[in-house]
């Protein structure tokens, strides 16, 4: 894996735990708005908006770099439309990361060869 793939997936790994918080904060405030005079859901919204297309702009380039099979990438933008899937996206991506970085000390060291 180069630089770039690795910086890429870096990126998405570290936007959608952030994604996720917001995604949940935000369910919690339009309860909130509903229940009481508490309204913070433009906040919220614009909050988990930004964070959303950040997620989805990072997607997009880690797929492209990565060269994921469809049904990879699509998992990972499924993930981040459900409430808690960013908190799954994250830890796979850092498992992911985790064996690349363990596959290429082999490769360099000789032990395996690819």
């Amino acid at each position: 894996m180069d630089i770039k793939t690795a910086t890429a997936l870096r990126r998405l790994r570290l936007v959608s735990a952030p994604e996720a918080v917001s995604f949940l904060l935000l369910l919690c405030c339009s309860v909130l708005k509903r229940t009481t005079d508490f309204n913070a859901v433009p906040v919220m919204g614009a909050i988990h908006g930004l964070l959303f297309v950040l997620y989805v702009l990072f997607w997009a380039d880690a797929w492209n770099r990565a060269k994921w099979p469809l049904r990879t990438a699509a998992l990972y933008f499924v993930l981040s439309v459900l409430p808690t899937g960013g908190f799954f996206a994250e830890r796979r991506l850092r498992r992911e990361a985790e064996d690349a970085v363990i596959a290429s000390r082999a490769r360099r060291e000789g032990v395996v060869k690819a």
